[in-house]
């Protein structure tokens, strides 16, 4: 098994930001949020009521704005909160919300995700794509996620797991960085290299009282926790 590698916490060099930016994230932001409608529409013997309108949700480690406008979208009677660390991936997501005429539903906030500043139960549900490999102690970003989300509300969280090995790691980026730039494959690179593997997310969810089987692998680089908080 690969050692998880840190990368930079924070990407706030414009030219990283840019970089990241024009990246295709279309595909995989469109199928996130599409899976997050699902976790709100899932089977009545749940007794997941569905969210009421105007419904705060937030999306933390918003990075360029791209999916709080993707889930706008979407679901149109929410409204979204993100939060990002990087003050240069805000500042593009500020230009993507100004041209997506979403900016009276969607908020961008700069903050630490590790210490948000909302109160408790501040909001019916709480999303994040990509956020957990940047954090070299996740287990405080998590109970941040855990603590501003509403008794009953949902927890809906994805990111990379770690490959085995160099092997796979070279695979994964040859696959889905084939188009990109040096830059742009050097970050995927990182990424992977600091990202959690499925056992040790599904041990801190489980440190935060919440099923290990609430977490799962959902393609051949990505996991997901997808859980409400309870009553």
């Amino acid at each position: 098994m690969l050692e998880r590698i840190l990368e930079p916490e924070v990407m706030d060099g414009p030219d990283e930001a840019l970089a990241y930016d024009r990246m295709d994230h279309s595909e995989v932001n469109r199928l996130f949020v599409q899976q997050f409608k699902d976790q709100l529409s899932r089977s009545p013997s749940e007794k997941a009521p569905a969210l009421p309108p105007d419904s705060p949700v937030l999306d933390v480690g918003c990075g360029t704005g791209l999916i709080p406008i993707e889930a706008a979208r979407q679901l149109p009677k929410l409204k979204f909160t993100g939060v990002d660390l990087a003050e240069s991936m805000l500042e593009l997501g500020r230009e993507h919300l100004l041209r997506s005429g979403l900016a009276d539903r969607i908020e961008l906030v700069h903050c630490d995700a590790k210490n948000l500043p909302f109160p408790d139960a501040s909001f019916f549900a709480v999303i994040s794509n990509s956020i957990i490999h940047h954090i070299p102690g996740p287990s405080a970003c998590l109970q941040e996620m855990v603590r501003v989300c509403k008794p009953g509300g949902y927890l809906f969280v994805r990111d990379l797991f770690r490959p085995e090995s160099l092997e796979e790691l070279n695979r994964l980026v040859a696959l889905y960085a084939a188009g990109a730039d040096a830059q742009q494959r050097d970050l995927f690179a990182a990424s992977l290299h600091a990202a959690l593997t499925l056992a040790e997310i599904r041990k801190l969810v489980e440190q935060l009282g919440f099923a290990p089987a609430t977490v799962n692998q959902t393609s051949d680089r990505h996991w997901t926790w997808s859980a409400r908080k309870s009553a």
